[in-house]
């Protein structure tokens, strides 16, 4: 008997279950990128219907192009993607408060988005360990993200990055 397969037998494992084991991190992980994917693209049909290119169309043009991404809108939202991290009663007060400060900020962008862009940027800088030094750290929302399980950490800086992405393609800059 190997080494490995001796050691397998003493912690009562089997290779079967390894094998097993690596098919489920890799539907997890494959299942994020699906969620990731769809955002993107909820993300650019939000950028279609919000385009100053529209204003220069016709309103039946106008009119056209919205009930066809609201069309696509809907077909999207048809899809669910579900990966459930197992959280103890703080973690989930955690995320539901970084979800809360994330709310906001999308709900601002319409408001003035130039202040959600610098907003964002402090949510961004309390995500990483190398932080944009120009636009500081939201304390708050570094408290509230540090309480969440890894990979909500990682789930909720994808986010944040989408949502700078969507910034980019407003062209809007970070006020200081």
């Amino acid at each position: 008997m190997t080494s490995s397969s001796a050691m397998n037998k003493r912690m009562g494992r089997m290779p079967i279950l390894d094998q097993v084991e690596l098919r489920v991190e890799r539907l997890r992980r494959d299942t994020l990128r699906i969620e990731e994917e769809k955002d993107s693209l909820l993300s650019t049909l939000d950028s279609v219907k919000h385009s100053d290119v529209l204003a220069e169309l016709s309103e039946c043009d106008k009119d056209d192009i919205s009930r066809y991404a609201d069309r696509i809108l809907a077909r999207a939202m048809t899809v669910e993607v579900v990966v459930r991290t197992d959280r103890d009663s703080q973690q989930e007060e955690a995320l539901h408060q970084v979800n809360m400060y994330i709310d906001q900020l999308v709900m601002s962008v319409h408001e003035d988005a130039v202040v959600a862009h610098t907003r964002c940027q402090t949510f961004m800088n309390a995500c990483t360990s190398h932080p944009d030094s120009s636009a500081g750290t939201d304390k708050n929302f570094e408290t509230a993200i540090l309480g969440c399980t890894l990979d909500d950490q990682k789930r909720v800086k994808k986010r944040l990055q989408g949502l700078m992405d969507y910034f980019a393609k407003l062209n809007v800059t970070t006020c200081l």
